[in-house]
């Protein structure tokens, strides 16, 4: 390492969201940053670029004469990439992107290990050194936007906390932040590190307060059955110490079995009557005392739910609740979550991250709850890993069934879509073909409608597509 120069990583999978929130910090850190991927494209590279990143498209094994430090490895990569290969054949140095993170910002506090920052990076208010007190959101499902409420909490408090979420925060937005707070919230997810480290990214951040939102089967990918990703969950709990807070979701015998497996935190628990609960009205008691009334503009039990999990771990980082509550009051969901991505014709097409059967369940139910008598129009692409794989598929029908209309993207799935959905009837419309089910849904659409799109992915553009036949 050059003692005149910053340090360099050069990380691999960089334009996925949680290496790119890790891209970010490193710069504002005041490391040398630089990065490739299969796919460059926005906005995630609109970003990275923003912060004065390179990006390099492909793997190719030129990118080894930048000769950084070391080289991060997102969980994208896998062996026989011909960039890995040769980092393996020459010995350099690499490093998992959750274990970069624990090492270099949560544990050190963004304090590079060497060499000023570079010249012109804002990052006076970072490199303190100090371990951060981690508060991770881990579960199946609500991470991303547990995670941006927790986080809104502390800004509005004035604790000015880093953060690494897997979405854009309206009230941020940005994705990643490294400040001088020693508070950092981070979304916990339990699928795997890297193709040489098969733990739970989530078991290297070592949290102070840990949020299990809930825990359902999920990534089929890499976890075999559910008791293999609630011991993963065990992992986790194990790590956080006795002085820190677990907030739990009491309604779930998933977490409870992961609980009883040892525990050696306080544990308070959410959704059960002697812990945080809250009501149709939106009304919050503690332990049956009722603590004020959430007034906000967001819809949907399970956003109620994620509320109650940010309320209590904000309140362990010193919160009040009220002040948690006057901030809930002001928070703008995360992009992709409900988002109206216009108006067409008196339709409104809204997009969602939604792309597990209970996510996708809860969200038709919350903008049912919403809309009334009005038509929900639901569009589906499973494009997950899990869906892929047909695990989930036998539960699809049940969890569309508040929609009036199911429009069901086929292209590439290695299952039948069209039997899977059959108990729906003729109200299910399944293509093979992304142009064609865009056709059939601009004319289903009547005025008043309301279109709701659930993907994990771009989906090819579906929305601007659907805003344009609909006008």
């Amino acid at each position: 390492m050059n003692p005149e120069k910053p340090p360099a990583i050069h990380i691999l999978g960089i334009c996925g969201t949680f290496m790119g929130g890790i891209a970010v910090l490193a710069r504002q850190a005041g490391y040398r940053v630089t990065g490739c991927d299969a796919n460059v494209y926005p906005p995630m590279s609109t970003q990275l670029e923003d912060q004065g990143i390179e990006l390099i498209e492909g793997f190719g094994l030129e990118q080894l004469d930048l000769e950084p430090d070391i080289f991060v490895i997102g969980n994208v990569v896998s062996r026989g990439n011909p960039l890995i290969e040769e980092i393996l054949n020459r010995s350099l140095p690499y490093i998992s992107g959750p274990q970069w993170l624990a090492e270099n910002i949560l544990q050190r506090g963004g304090a590079p290990v060497a060499a000023p920052a570079a010249p012109g990076l804002q990052s006076s208010a970072t490199g303190t050194g100090t371990p951060k007190w981690v508060l991770a959101v881990a579960g199946t499902h609500g991470k991303t936007t547990t995670s941006a409420m927790l986080a809104w909490i502390l800004e509005y408090a004035g604790l000015n906390p880093g953060f690494l979420i897997g979405g854009i925060p309206q009230n941020f937005g940005v994705s990643a932040r490294l400040t001088g707070s020693p508070f950092f919230v981070i979304e916990a997810d339990e699928y795997d590190t890297a193709f040489f480290d098969k733990r739970s990214k989530f078991v290297h951040y070592h949290p102070r307060t840990a949020i299990l939102n809930n825990l359902e089967f999920d990534h089929a990918d890499i976890f075999a059955d559910l008791a293999a990703i609630e011991t993963q969950f065990h992992h986790l709990v194990r790590t956080v110490p006795g002085n820190g807070l677990i907030v739990s979701n009491g309604n779930e015998t998933s977490l409870d079995r992961v609980l009883e497996r040892g525990c050696w935190t306080p544990v308070e628990s959410f959704n059960t009557k002697d812990g945080w609960q809250i009501d149709t009205d939106n009304h919050i008691t503690l332990q049956g005392r009722l603590q004020g009334t959430l007034d906000w503009a967001l819809f949907g039990e399970h956003n109620r739910y994620n509320a109650l999990a940010a309320l209590a771990a904000a309140r362990h980082a010193g919160v009040p609740i009220a002040q948690g509550l006057a901030a809930l009051g002001e928070f703008r969901n995360v992009k992709r979550r409900m988002e109206v991505r216009g108006v067409a014709n008196d339709i409104t097409v809204y997009d969602d991250f939604a792309h597990h059967p209970t996510a996708i369940d809860t969200t038709v139910a919350g903008l049912r709850r919403k809309v009334g008598d009005a038509r929900i129009l639901a569009v589906l692409e499973p494009r997950s890993n899990t869906m892929k794989l047909g695990v989930m598929k036998d539960a699809l029908p049940g969890s569309l069934r508040a929609a009036d209309l199911v429009f069901c993207y086929a292209g590439k799935l290695g299952w039948d879509a069209r039997g899977a959905l059959a108990p729906l009837g003729s109200k299910a419309i399944i293509e093979d073909d992304l142009d064609a089910l865009i056709g059939e849904i601009a004319a289903a659409a009547q005025p008043g409608d309301h279109i709701l799109v659930m993907s994990n992915g771009s989906f090819g553009g579906i929305h601007e597509k659907l805003l344009k036949h609909l006008t």
